[in-house]
């Protein structure tokens, strides 16, 4: 009787209960799904369950701290018998480069590491490769990239066509220098040239080391240029041809790990994870593409 005398709202109450259910329907789905993938992570990344802990460097090296805790939390774990290094990275920033070299020094007198090169691991990225026990490089890996540079823009000429006047007052004699609205005297290229040398004997002293070759012999090696994995390897620059799989297996040779050899990889930030959970669970779970688009929203 409702239906026909009020054939609209009972349409809507019907739209309104199908909304309803598929919303209870998801959050099961949902629940569902979180346990099954904390299960499938829980036998990925649960060091219980594997032997050999991977720490990926990808993209530019612009922060060191959630690869320093990743590398700790392996270190740290007594099931993990040896690490490998993943990077593909064509470098970044000194300091945090500098900062993971240093962690992967003191984890490599407790545990092997092992790195392995993806398509680029050049100058930082080759930098933090040094500080492991062993290097393996694809055929055609670029890697090398030894040096600093310091680059600046001047822009005083195109200042002066807009009608730009720069007022500076400063504490000290150098402390606009590098400014783009002027040019570089004499006296602060040598500044900025003496810091540049500094830091890349820092850089050729580091790799020196780690890598036990002499310091004479690293510099001759580290003047910017890029070298193929094949090439880096006649270099002694890294010390084997292979991906990813061939360094796993080195590593778990280099530990002593007898069996099956599984990688395993740090955990997943929680946010992180639930993001990636939402996403897939809306791709397959069948709603209509404004509410999809709705809750992608939401959780994005």
């Amino acid at each position: 009787m409702f239906a026909r005398r009020h054939p609209f709202l009972f349409f809507l109450c019907v739209i309104c209960a199908c909304f309803t259910l598929g919303l209870v329907a998801v959050s099961g789905i949902a629940a569902l799904g979180i346990f099954a993938v904390n299960n499938e992570l829980g036998g990925a990344i649960s060091s219980s369950r594997g032997n050999i802990g991977v720490v990926e460097v990808t993209g530019p090296i612009m922060s060191s701290k959630e690869i320093i805790d990743d590398i700790k939390e392996f270190r740290d774990d007594d099931a993990i018998k040896a690490i490998v290094l993943r990077v593909d990275s064509p470098g970044g920033g000194i300091g945090p480069s500098q900062e993971i070299y240093r962690e992967l020094m003191k984890t490599r007198a407790e545990k092997i590491v092992i790195t392995s090169m993806g398509s680029v691991a050049a100058s930082g990225g080759y930098y933090i490769a040094c500080a492991t026990q062993g290097i393996v490089a694809n055929s055609g890996t670029i890697t090398g990239s030894i040096g600093v540079i310091m680059e600046y823009a001047n822009l005083e000429e195109i200042a002066k066509k807009i009608g730009i006047s720069p007022v500076v007052i400063k504490s000290g004699e150098y402390k606009d220098m590098g400014s783009p609205m002027r040019e570089l005297k004499d006296s602060e290229k040598q500044l900025f040239q003496d810091l540049v040398d500094e830091l890349h004997t820092q850089f050729v002293s580091d790799a020196a080391v780690a890598r036990n070759m002499e310091a004479k012999a690293m510099a001759k090696l580290a003047d910017g240029r890029v070298y193929t994995g094949q090439s880096a390897m006649k270099l002694k620059l890294v010390d084997r041809i292979g991906n990813m799989d061939d360094a796993v297996q080195w590593a778990a040779e280099m530990a002593g790990i007898e069996g099956e050899v599984i990688p395993v990889y740090p955990k997943e930030d929680k946010m992180t994870l639930f993001k990636k959970l939402a996403e897939t669970l809306f791709q397959d779970v069948n709603l209509s593409g404004k509410l999809s688009e709705q809750f992608r929203y939401v959780f994005n």
